[in-house]
């Protein structure tokens, strides 16, 4: 499947949710449903030990002011709705994040740097306050684990530097299934995805672009992208030039002391007979050129899927023009995990009574003046575990 085919399914996923959705309202079909939600604590030790199920909703929610920064945030200065219907919020609070590093190491064009990749995800792990569980996944052709949800910032350390290696290709449905399915047994409300990506990913999968954007919705969690994009397309226009050299203009060599040009009439002023000459540069592997028109193709419509995938999950996308900038771009993901809340309400129309993959929309609004909220789009009610 191409990246362009599988920007619009992503458009076609979110019409089938919402179509889904309606459906449901219409038939009014029941089917006993619940979402696995823990006792609220600020311990991540405890999130492996206590697991109720309850008729719950839990959103991470980002609070900003006017400038951009990051603000405290209370019960009464929020307002959730759900499918146009305003919600009683149970709680609002702080909570421990679990954040999955999901890094593509397929390089089949040289244009992602693993050890650049090592050093962001080395980053957001920096910069994560104490007391957040890390998870670390590579993905080439194939989706691996390389560490389980840890709070020991040490280990993730070591299995980036020693682990993380480069592949050929990459096949981003397989991966983001798999890190749905990796958050099952986190607490809902502090799931949070880093994706280190360009999103150009190969077809033969296992599983398709739709179906794995419907498990990760599934599993509601909050997608940040790092994205390679746009640095890959500035580095393969640098590579693409033809003409290098000369700009073919005849000009005098030593015109103070020639000023009509060797006394010649019929040449303007300051020209010469020795030119300097164009050099030509031309790359004569026309599929390699073609590979790289195609994958910059690849990247731009990549960029819509994955920036789409950021917005619908209460994420962000970043587009690093330099290693530089993506660098400090990791220090700003982790600061915005690091700044969210999450918060519990009871849905007014039960959770029991939803329909098999029935997506609900969402809306949380600021009742403070110059407070600003980010959180995700809607969801689709999961089964019953």
């Amino acid at each position: 499947m191409s990246l362009r085919n599988s920007s619009f399914l992503l458009i076609l996923l979110l019409v089938l949710l919402s179509a889904a959705h309606s459906q449901a309202q219409a038939q009014g079909q029941a089917q006993a449903q619940v979402t696995p939600s823990p006792s609220p604590t600020p311990k991540p030790d405890d999130q492996e030990r206590v697991r109720v199920f309850t008729e719950e909703v839990r959103l991470a929610v980002a609070a900003t002011d006017a400038g951009g920064h990051y603000d405290a945030l209370e019960v009464d200065d929020v307002m959730v709705l759900e499918d146009g219907e305003q919600q009683q919020i149970r709680s609002v609070q702080h909570l421990p994040a679990n954040v999955l590093l999901l890094v593509d190491v397929g390089n089949q064009l040289g244009l992602k740097d693993t050890n650049t990749s090592k050093a962001v995800a080395m980053r957001v792990v920096t910069s994560l306050a104490e007391g957040n569980r890390i998870a670390v996944m590579q993905f080439a052709t194939r989706p691996e684990l390389l560490q389980s949800w840890t709070t020991d910032k040490t280990a993730i350390a070591k299995v980036l530097r020693s682990k993380l290696i480069s592949g050929k290709t990459s096949r981003l449905p397989d991966a983001l299934a798999a890190a749905a399915q990796l958050f099952q047994d986190t607490p809902a409300g502090t799931r949070h995805l880093v994706l280190i990506t360009d999103g150009v990913s190969e077809p033969g999968g296992k599983i398709t672009t739709v179906k794995a954007l419907r498990e990760l919705n599934s599993a509601q969690v909050n997608v940040h992208v790092l994205s390679y994009t746009l640095l890959a397309r500035l580095a393969l226009s640098g590579r693409n030039k033809i003409v290098k050299g000369g700009d073919g203009v005849q000009r005098d060599a030593n015109p103070a002391t020639n000023p009509v040009a060797n006394g010649d009439p019929t040449l303007p002023p300051g020209a010469t007979r020795t030119p300097s000459f164009k050099i030509y540069s031309i790359d004569t592997d026309v599929a390699m050129r073609r590979k790289r028109k195609e994958y910059e193709r690849a990247t731009q419509d990549s960029e819509i899927l994955l920036g789409e995938i950021a917005k619908e999950s209460g994420g962000q996308m970043f587009l690093p023009a330099s290693a530089e900038d993506l660098l400090g771009q990791a220090d700003q993901v982790s600061r915005d995990i690091g700044s969210q809340y999450v918060i519990t309400y009871r849905p007014k129309r039960p959770l029991a009574e939803a329909r098999p993959g029935e997506y609900r929309k969402v809306e949380v609004a600021s009742r403070r003046v110059g407070l600003y909220l980010r959180s995700r789009r809607g969801y689709v009610v999961p089964d019953a575990r």
